[in-house]
Order: structure tokens, then C-alpha cells, then sequence
């Protein structure tokens, strides 16, 4: 009875949402999932604003994030990663999270990952891109994936190029920063779920660790320190 349980627990597909805002990488993922028994995709998005509406319409098991996504059709900023990855294990603490992405920057990869993610992929990580299903379904057994690249810039970092160590939290508030510039403090503290002190502590804190006075600049030279998102300047972000 036992082997039988294993055995049906084994072919149980792993359901797959897909935040992209490129229909081609969406239907190359769906082509390669295609081929497989063991993973399905139930939903995608092109907007950051429209995932967690996607999610809770949708039971997922592994969501697959490209870091940068517009928010919305009316804000060409990146959704906020660094708020969002906290905000939706919180919220699906049974959620696996993949990013896909082709940011190979120390600083944002861990970021990303101290945020909570299970993974982070390079688009020209060929061989993980074919092995797609198998790394889903790992993550979704509660496994790690690091493409190559992104496992050196993660554990091989050079001495002569120090950063400033700020907190996750820190991050997650200027990430917050730039994609919502005109926010004020009190809007920044609730959108953190802090009070409107904190919110400015975590902001001069930041400002005092990057060498700045003012929130445009912190979020500029953490954009220019590869530790934030940084903004999209194709054609397509400028329409």
C-alpha cells in the first residue's frame, strides 16, 4: 500500500505560473513543458500587479519570475522582486519561486535568494533552459538551482570589489523606491506594512551604507551596483 501511495505521489503534476512580459519566452516555456508528463502550466502574467490576483485564482507549486516585468500597463517601472518574493511565500508558504532572468549581478542574485527564492536561472543557461521540467520539479520537492554563472558570482566574490551591506530589508524598500517614485514615506511604510518611522529609518539607513542623501540616488547607485532591478531601456519600456 505504502509503494503505491509513493508511486501515485510520484506522477503528481507540478502546476507552473509564469510571470513574463515576452510572449515568446512564455511559449518557449510552454513547449518544453509540453513534453513532459510531470509539469503544467496553469497561468501567466505580463504585469507584476497581476500575479497575486493570478496566484490566488490559481494553485500553484512553482512560480517561474523574469525580474524585469513592467508593474502595470500605466507604471513601465519593474515590480518590485525584492518586496514581492517576501511578500508571496508569506502569503503561499507552500510556493516554490524560480527566476529566470539574464541579470548575472552578485549583489541582485543575492539578493533575490535572501529574499526566499529556490532558484536563480541565466537565460543563456542553455543546458538548465532544455532541463526546465526537471529543475520545476525539483524546486517543488523543496530543492535548490543555481545556474553556474550565477553559483560563481554568488560564492566567488573578489576582494577589490567591495559593496555596501545593506539589509534585505533596506533593499526591498528602494526596490520598492523605484517602482514607485512618487510614493511618500507613509505610502513606502504601508506597502512594507511598517509604521511611517520605520519606513524612513530603513531609507536613511540605506541613503547612509551607499553614500547618498536622498532616495533618487540611492536607488540610482543601487541600480549602477547591480543591486536592485534596474530600469527596462528597450524600445519596447519607452512606447
Amino acid at each position: 500500500m505504502i509503494t503505491k501511495l509513493a508511486a501515485r505521489a510520484s506522477q503528481k503534476k507540478v502546476t507552473v505560473a509564469i510571470l513574463d512580459d515576452h510572449a515568446s519566452i512564455i511559449n518557449g516555456y510552454l513547449y518544453e513543458f509540453e513534453h513532459t508528463d510531470h509539469v503544467k502550466v496553469v497561468a501567466a502574467a505580463s504585469f507584476g500587479e497581476e500575479l497575486e490576483p493570478l496566484l490566488n485564482e490559481h494553485p500553484v507549486d512553482v512560480l517561474l519570475l523574469d525580474i524585469n516585468v513592467p508593474t502595470s500597463p500605466t507604471n513601465p517601472n519593474p515590480y518590485p522582486i525584492l518586496h514581492l518574493i517576501p511578500q508571496l511565500i508569506d502569503r503561499f508558504p507552500d510556493l516554490a519561486i524560480l527566476v529566470i532572468t539574464g541579470y548575472n549581478e552578485r549583489p541582485l542574485i543575492k539578493a533575490v535568494m535572501d529574499a526566499g527564492a529556490n532558484g536563480y536561472i541565466l537565460k543563456s543557461d542553455t543546458s538548465a533552459i532544455l532541463g526546465l521540467s526537471a529543475i520545476v520539479r525539483s524546486v517543488a520537492d523543496g530543492g535548490v538551482y543555481l545556474s553556474e554563472q550565477a553559483h560563481k558570482q554568488l560564492f566567488l566574490r573578489r576582494a577589490d570589489t567591495p559593496e555596501p551591506d545593506l539589509t534585505s530589508r533596506q533593499l526591498e524598500a528602494l526596490s520598492l523606491c523605484a517602482t514607485y517614485p512618487t510614493d511618500t514615506i507613509e505610502r513606502l511604510g504601508k506597502r512594507l506594512g511598517v509604521t511611517h518611522s520605520t519606513a524612513r529609518n530603513l531609507l536613511s539607513g540605506a541613503y547612509l551604507r551607499l553614500g547618498v542623501n536622498n532616495r533618487l540616488a540611492a536607488v540610482t547607485k543601487a541600480r549602477q551596483l547591480g543591486m536592485i532591478t534596474p530600469p527596462d531601456t528597450s524600445s519596447r519600456a519607452r512606447l
